[in-house]
C-alpha cells in the first residue's frame, strides 16, 4: 500500500454527505457533453465564482460564446448566477456584471444497462472529452512542475482487485465517502493547502480465454503505485 504522505488528520464531526442526484434527461447529458461547456464549468468548479468575460478571457473564447454556455449550464442546473456575496460588481460601464458560480453536488450517470442507445452515444462523447481532458492537464502539469515542496503531488496507482458487482458498488461508494471526509469549507482549510482534481476510473478485465492459466495467480495481480514517496510499498 502506498503510504500516505503527511501526518494523519485528526478525527472530526461526519457531515452530512451530499445525496446523489442521477442525470437522467438527454437533454441535460448533451448541454453536459459540449466540450467547451465542460471547459466553463471546469473552471467555475476550480477557481470560483467569474463573469463571462472572465472565462472569455481564461478558456480563449469570446464573451459571447460563453454567455451562451453559462445560460445552457444554468439551464440544467450545473451553473448559477452568484449573489453579490460572491464578488458580483459593478462594470465601468455602470451596469451590474453577472457573476457565476457551478453549483455543487453529488451527480451521477444513470447505469449503461439503463441507458437507451441515444443516451449511450452521449456519454461516450462525455467521457470522451472528460478523460482526454483529464489526461492532458495531468501530464502538462507533471511535466511543467517545479522543485518545490509540491512536485511530488501527483499520485496514481494502477492495480487490480476480485470483486462482485455488489462489493464493487460498496467499493466506489467507500471511495465517495473519503471524498467527502476530507472536504470542509474555506474557512476550516488550513493555509498551504490546494485543490487537488481526484479522477477514479475501474473496469473489468478481458474475460481469461480458455487456454490462460487459473484465475488470481496471474500477473495482473500486481500493483504499481506512486504517491511521490521514495518507498511506495
Amino acid at each position: 500500500m502506498p503510504k500516505q504522505p503527511g501526518a494523519p488528520r485528526p478525527a472530526e464531526p461526519e457531515r452530512p454527505s451530499p445525496a446523489p442526484v442521477e442525470i437522467g434527461d438527454l437533454a441535460a447529458l448533451k448541454a453536459l457533453a459540449q466540450p467547451r461547456r465542460q471547459r466553463v464549468l471546469e473552471h467555475l468548479t476550480l477557481h470560483g465564482p467569474a463573469t463571462s468575460a472572465m472565462l472569455a478571457r481564461a478558456l480563449g473564447l469570446n464573451t459571447g460564446s460563453t454567455s451562451y454556455h453559462l445560460r445552457e449550464l444554468a439551464r440544467y442546473g450545473f451553473a448559477e448566477e452568484a449573489d453579490s456575496t460572491d464578488g458580483a460588481e459593478v462594470a465601468a460601464s455602470g451596469r451590474r456584471e453577472r457573476w457565476w458560480r457551478a453549483v455543487p453536488g453529488d451527480r451521477r450517470f444513470p447505469p449503461r444497462s439503463r441507458q437507451s442507445p441515444e443516451t449511450r452515444h452521449v456519454m461516450d462523447e462525455l467521457n470522451h472529452h472528460a478523460y482526454a481532458a483529464d489526461l492532458d492537464l495531468f501530464e502538462r502539469l507533471q511535466r511543467d512542475a517545479d522543485d518545490g515542496p509540491w512536485a511530488d503531488a501527483f499520485p496514481y496507482s494502477r492495480g487490480s482487485v476480485r470483486l462482485t458487482l455488489p462489493e464493487l458498488r460498496a467499493f466506489f461508494e467507500e471511495y465517495i465517502a473519503l471524498l467527502n471526509r476530507y472536504k470542509r469549507p474555506d474557512s476550516e482549510t488550513p493555509p498551504g493547502a490546494r485543490t487537488l482534481l481526484t479522477r477514479f476510473l475501474a473496469f473489468p478485465a478481458p474475460e481469461p480465454t480458455a487456454d490462460a492459466g487459473p484465475t488470481g495467480t496471474g500477473p495482473e495481480d500486481a500493483h504499481v503505485s506512486h504517491s511521490g514517496e521514495a518507498d511506495p510499498s
